[in-house]
């Protein structure tokens, strides 16, 4: 009777523990590198869903790829956008389930979805002003999504779309907490809005680096400080990443000096209402975008700009510089490959563990 109660008993631990072991995590130290696209663009803006790769860049361009069945990105389309006699800049993408979007930076900024079956493109939201700057943009589902940019009458330029993109519109600066003088965003990579689930971060830098938080898919809004360098136009945090909703990435710097690694790398273990700096005058220097690995239980982190990669394997606390190839921007595929964009090409980036 008792072998008999073992042996059911040995068969569900076995699949328990099946079931709830966890990802080994890979502690990455090289990466290979297959362009896919090459032109006279900077591209700091990319979106991957599914099999579609879309990119939006300088001078109108813009264009996407689909995955072949032997995992290679095949063009689709390549384009330009003229608007009144302008090719304008693209710095911020992201998608629905029907559509892309993509957003211009300077006045008159411009919003376009472009269908992803059969490539019609439509311009949504038109602004114009002596002060307009957009950086990025994201959606929390296929109905919402937000964009945001430098400040206009004192708070951020931020505006969202509750019908799937159709229609856009400005949030009042009653609703936001005021900007400080010299306060402001990068368009470095569109990183600076990270989202996990009904909650958005968006890090704002210059004289003033802080991240401002909503809990509630932009209806409320509320600023945290953070420790990372600020006081001029090119200091502060240039891309925010979070893992979960509790584990969260700062990464920046200053361009101009990009070997400063002083204050440039931050975490936060509570959702983003306290940050503590981490490898604070070592590792790597300025990057443009910092993103997550992928089931490495927000442990890996990835780096990236025209400084090289640089991996973390321990939360930030240690960095390897494993490339020093150029990008502006990355967004993994999974967690062993991504896509990176830069000047004048896309590349198909994929990170490894070395042999030796």
């Amino acid at each position: 009777m008792r072998f008999l109660l073992f042996i059911p008993i040995s068969i569900s631990l076995f699949f328990w523990i099946s079931a709830h072991k966890k990802t080994i995590r890979q502690d990455f130290t090289e990466v290979e590198i297959e362009i896919i696209y090459e032109d006279t663009i900077s591209i700091r803006a990319i979106a991957l869903d599914e099999d579609l790769l879309m990119y939006a860049g300088s001078h109108g361009k813009y264009g996407y790829f689909r995955k072949s069945k032997n995992q290679k990105f095949v063009p689709v389309k390549n384009a330009t956008i003229d608007y009144n006699g302008t090719k304008p800049h693209f710095r911020a993408i992201d998608s629905n389930a029907s559509n892309f979007f993509i957003l211009s930076i300077e006045s008159p900024a411009l919003l376009y979805k472009i269908n992803k079956k059969t490539g019609a493109i439509k311009l949504q939201y038109v602004e114009e002003g002596a002060h307009i700057f957009y950086d990025s943009i994201s959606f929390w589902n296929d109905n919402e999504g937000v964009a945001m940019g430098d400040p206009i009458d004192g708070c951020l330029s931020i505006i969202v779309t509750r019908d799937g993109g159709e229609t856009w519109k400005k949030v009042s600066c009653e609703k936001l907490p005021p900007m400080v003088d010299g306060e402001a965003a990068f368009a470095a990579s569109n990183g600076n809005i990270a989202i996990v689930g009904d909650q958005t971060w968006i890090i704002s830098g210059g004289f003033k680096s802080r991240v401002f938080y909503s809990p509630d898919k932009g209806k409320n809004w509320m600023v945290y400080e953070t420790p990372i360098i600020q006081g001029s136009t090119t200091t502060g945090g240039y891309s925010v990443d979070f893992y979960d909703d509790r584990n969260g990435v700062i990464f920046g710097g200053d361009y101009t000096n990009p070997e400063n690694n002083d204050k440039n790398k931050a975490i936060t273990k509570d959702g983003g209402k306290t940050w503590n700096l981490v490898a604070n005058g070592v590792g790597a220097g300025y990057k443009s975008c910092i993103r997550y690995i992928p089931n490495s239980e927000a442990k890996g982190m990835v780096g990236v700009g025209f400084t090289g990669i640089s991996v973390s394997n321990d939360s930030g606390v240690t960095w390897n510089t494993i490339s020093n190839e150029s990008f502006y921007t990355i967004r993994f595929m999974n967690d062993s490959t991504a896509i990176a964009a830069g000047k004048n090409r896309i590349a198909k980036v994929t990170f490894k563990t070395s042999k030796k």
